[in-house]
């Protein structure tokens, strides 16, 4: 009986695992979303190679953090 209940666990251990590789490995599957092109930039005739998103991807983390430095960060009151 203990023998049984020990090879119905493992199975039921072996399906999880199936099913969370299962969903895993299609989720490494979908499609990766193309890059937005930057306004007022002429889009090349063909795709967009590697090197032209790293530098897209590149341009917008730039941007992003040269945007958060020009914030001015609040001051606490002084008490005294």
């Amino acid at each position: 009986m203990r023998a049984m209940l020990g090879l119905v666990g493992l199975v039921v251990v072996l399906a999880v695992v199936g099913v969370l590789a299962k969903k895993q490995t299609s989720a490494t599957r979908t499609p990766v979303p193309s890059l937005q092109t930057a306004p007022g930039a002429v889009a090349p005739a063909s795709a967009p190679t590697v090197r032209d998103q790293s530098q897209q991807i590149q341009q917008q983390v730039k941007q992003q953090v040269e945007g958060l430095l020009q914030q001015t960060r609040p001051m606490p009151d002084e008490e005294k």
